[in-house]
């Protein structure tokens, strides 16, 4: 069991453990130390707008920089962005310092390798031993052999190029009102560019970050302030991003927010017309709704599952050669544009839909209808393994056979924050609702 890595880096509140200065110098020096490449390795660092970000920027520099290795400062950019950047300027690896969509107490870690992936686990193993056993504490480069760092000022320009390079050449977005809100986050500078040099008149939402509002009550976490703006300025579509740029909650021109899973159909369904989704195959988790398996069944295609995170939706399309997956939560990844979720290039992707057929998202998303769901979030105090709970198993159990081959259920523990997810499918709604109930009750006893 990794001890540091959750699904999605190394998370939890800015200035404790294992967030906290020490941990990023240690993690700094680990990652100079298994990227070495015979020379003098080079690290990108990018982040979003949280206060805290300044604090771990300058701990893992100096980490990096103690290890013989140099570090290029990027500032505020989106995930996806130091992805993108890490292979442009051919670094060594990139890292993100950003929490997601969590309050702006919080913050985290993402590491890519040169290729812009997410590293795998056995790497992030290699890198925990590294920090915990304290084996390369003796490691002490000295002299002109210590690692530099320096500012780079252009590389906005560049990611914001590289994202409008994805939008169909022939077409462009004017005549297009759009609803944007980035959250206070990393996307507050290069969203509002693309859109806008792309035609579109924009109304912004989420600019104004102070180092403490990112999230608060605004991008892909609360959609509906995004969506109650399209309704009142009249807007053909709206977009909520996240803190860090990785995911994207869409609202169509009446002012609903849009089901993520619709989304990912109606993407696949796209790249099923132009033949361009391999072996039409969409690559989505366990948690999204089996009514996407049997829309993509109906035009041809199908879906393959795998463990919720958007890391393990890249590496399942890697291992089985596939170009289309993503998550409910907002998380598409086009792998012949990007190595990781974007939610720009996602934005996109639709708008290009949108703007090629000449019809309003309503009407894209019409025909995909997804089964009665309920999904929601338990805070509990530890993680307990919810195997040593045989009254809940039992329930779970029992539940599960209830629902029988019409339905679904899913417990556990989410993979950034301190709470238990339950997920349940099925015919009747009152029926997965009084469930539901049950289990977060039970979870609230004993848990929490």
């Amino acid at each position: 069991m990794k001890k540091l890595f959750g699904t999605d880096g190394i998370r939890g509140v800015a200035n404790q453990y294992p967030m906290t200065a020490e941990v990023a110098l240690s993690l700094g020096r680990a990652l100079a130390y298994v990227f070495q490449n015979g020379q003098r390795p080079r690290f990108l660092i990018g982040k979003d707008t949280r206060l805290s970000g300044y604090m771990i920027e300058t701990a893992l520099a100096s980490g990096i920089c103690s290890m013989g290795a140099d570090v290029l400062l990027i500032g505020p950019m989106p995930t996806p962005g130091i992805a993108f950047l890490t292979q442009a300027m051919r670094a060594d690896a990139g890292i993100v310092i950003s929490a997601s969509h969590n309050p702006f107490q919080d913050n985290g870690i993402k590491i890519f390798d040169r290729n812009g992936f997410k590293l795998p686990d056995e790497v992030e193993m290699k890198i925990e031993q590294l920090i915990l056993s304290g084996e390369i504490d003796h490691h002490r480069p000295t002299a002109e052999r210590i690692g530099k760092a320096a500012r780079v000022d252009e590389s906005k320009g560049r990611y914001i190029e590289f994202v409008k390079s994805t939008f169909p050449k022939n077409l462009t977005l004017e005549g297009l009102k759009m609803v944007v809100d980035c959250a206070h986050g990393a996307t507050y500078m290069i969203a509002p560019t693309i859109f806008e040099e792309l035609g579109a008149k924009v109304t912004l939402l989420g600019t104004s970050p102070d180092g403490r509002n990112i999230n608060d009550g605004v991008g892909a976490v609360y959609p509906r302030l995004m969506a109650d703006k399209v309704r009142e300025t009249g807007a053909d579509i709206g977009i909520a991003l996240d803190g860090d740029g990785d995911r994207v909650i869409f609202s169509d021109e009446k002012g609903n927010v849009v089901d993520g899973d619709a989304v990912l159909a109606v993407c696949a369904e796209e790249m099923i017309r132009r033949g361009t989704l391999k072996d039409n195959t969409l690559v989505a988790t366990v948690m999204s709704n089996q009514a996407m398996d049997d829309y993509l069944a109906g035009l041809g295609g199908r879906v393959v599952r795998c463990r919720v995170g958007d890391r393990y939706v890249v590496e399942t399309m890697k291992e089985r050669g596939l170009s289309f997956g993503g998550e409910s939560s907002g998380h598409l990844v086009f792998l012949n544009h990007s190595t990781t979720g974007d939610g720009l290039i996602a934005a996109l992707q639709v708008l290009g839909l949108m703007k090629g057929r000449k019809v309003r998202l309503s009407e894209i998303i019409a025909r995909y209808r997804p089964y009665p769901q309920i999904l929601t979030s338990v805070k509990v105090k530890e993680r307990k393994e919810l195997s040593l709970f045989p009254d809940l198993q039992k329930m779970i159990h029992d539940f599960e056979k209830s629902l029988g081959k019409r339905g679904r259920l899913l417990v556990r523990y989410s993979g950034t924050e301190p709470v238990v997810r339950i997920m349940i499918e099925g015919e009747e709604d009152f029926v997965i609702r009084k469930m539901a109930g049950e289990l977060t009750a039970f979870i609230q006893k004993n848990l929490t």
